[in-house]
């Protein structure tokens, strides 16, 4: 794998790649990929940490499509709301994109045996993944993560470790359990080769948008992997000429768990602040890359807003009664964010937005009712 190198985007230190290396030994903080042949990529080459094809682990995640939501967006002063029905990957959301990636790399160094920590959907994802490419997995789970979930998890024959306490206990489960076994801790919050999976988003949107790009994109944001990968393919667009601006990209989160919104609007706010919210998959009080999603809004003009649960809850019902799309609360959140964006003026009359609808309303139990 010598045409890449793992590197600090904060401080710039570099290391060679490997499966071990999440954090800079200098300053702490999460890794990318950096890669020798392609920081300068021109024309339809694209960059990906994978050198050995035969080592690539797939089960056919991408190519989702973009939607208009006419009756939705039709309420809003805006001009056309798009959905990219990201539930529609294997396991039923985003994360397989980037689990795609991170564990061919895996598979490319030989790893027979992993740990994961998740609240269900990249547990879900690793556990498929993992058992595609004959790799034995454990995934860490709070206990009370949803049951249909655990079910999927369970499905691919991983072993399951449920963890009482908060989600941050469940992580430090998880990596003692993995120094202690000596496996490899392949984490979808820390872990450069995941981030850089979900590259392929913003590939896509390009394609999708080849008449013109929305000026607007919502994401829920809980570690911010998506946000991260769909900027850093928007960069690569940006540097070979398929698009002159990178959209405007959002970041939504419950006001039940909003470290990011709190941060980027200078609001007092600590882990401790932290409740119960329907949106799991962004219930993460202290993000590993906080900084870097916060300079990815403000590079972009973006903005962060927090949500009521009420409004999660209402969204995800308005999605299925008058779109016909059943998404889990955490990609309904983002669509609240909508009105509040709107409201403030960040988004304008005429203004184009992409929501991804992140992950399948099945996975969320119970599921909203009227």
């Amino acid at each position: 794998m010598s045409h890449i190198e793992l590197r600090c985007p904060k401080c710039g230190t570099t290391r060679p790649a490997d499966m071990s290396a999440e954090a800079c030994l200098a300053c702490g903080s999460p890794l990318d990929v950096g890669y020798f042949a392609f920081d300068d990529a021109k024309g339809d080459t694209v960059p990906t940490p994978v050198h050995d094809t035969s080592a690539r682990v797939t089960l056919g995640e991408g190519n989702t499509p973009c939607v208009v939501l006419n009756t939705i967006g039709g309420r809003l002063p805006l001009g056309r709301l798009y959905a990219k029905l990201e539930f529609l990957n294997p396991t039923g959301s985003f994360k397989d994109r980037g689990t795609a990636t991170m564990l061919s790399v895996a598979r490319e160094h030989g790893v027979a045996e992993l740990v994961e920590d998740s609240s269900g959907n990249a547990g879900a994802s690793v556990s498929a993944y993992a058992a595609r490419a004959g790799i034995k997995s454990h995934i860490f789970v709070p206990v009370d993560a949803p049951e249909a979930k655990l079910r999927q998890i369970r499905a691919y024959g991983t072993a399951v470790h449920p963890i009482e306490g908060p989600r941050e206990a469940v992580t430090k489960a998880a990596i003692a359990y993995a120094q202690q076994n000596r496996l490899v801790y392949a984490s979808h919050m820390l872990s450069p080769y995941f981030a850089e999976g979900t590259k392929t988003f913003a590939y896509e949107v390009v394609e999708q948008f080849d008449a013109g790009m929305p000026e607007h994109i919502l994401f829920p944001v809980g570690n911010g992997s998506l946000l991260i990968g769909a900027f850093n393919g928007f960069k690569e667009m940006q540097a070979s000429g398929r698009i002159e601006k990178i959209p405007r990209l959002h970041c939504v989160q419950s006001r039940n768990v909003m470290p990011l919104v709190a941060a980027f609007n200078g609001q007092e706010w600590g882990p401790e602040d932290a409740a119960k919210t329907v949106a799991g998959g962004i219930s993460i009080a202290a993000p590993s890359r906080q900084w870097q999603i916060l300079d990815i809004l403000r590079l972009t003009g973006g903005s962060a807003v927090a949500v009521e649960e009420s409004s999660i809850l209402k969204m995800q019902r308005d999605l299925a009664e008058d779109e016909g799309i059943f998404a889990e609360p955490t990609s309904a959140a983002a669509f609240a964010g909508l009105e509040i964006l709107t409201s403030e003026g960040v988004i304008q009359e005429g203004d184009d937005v992409l929501v991804p609808v992140t992950g399948f309303g099945l996975k969320d139990e119970p599921p909203a009712s009227n």
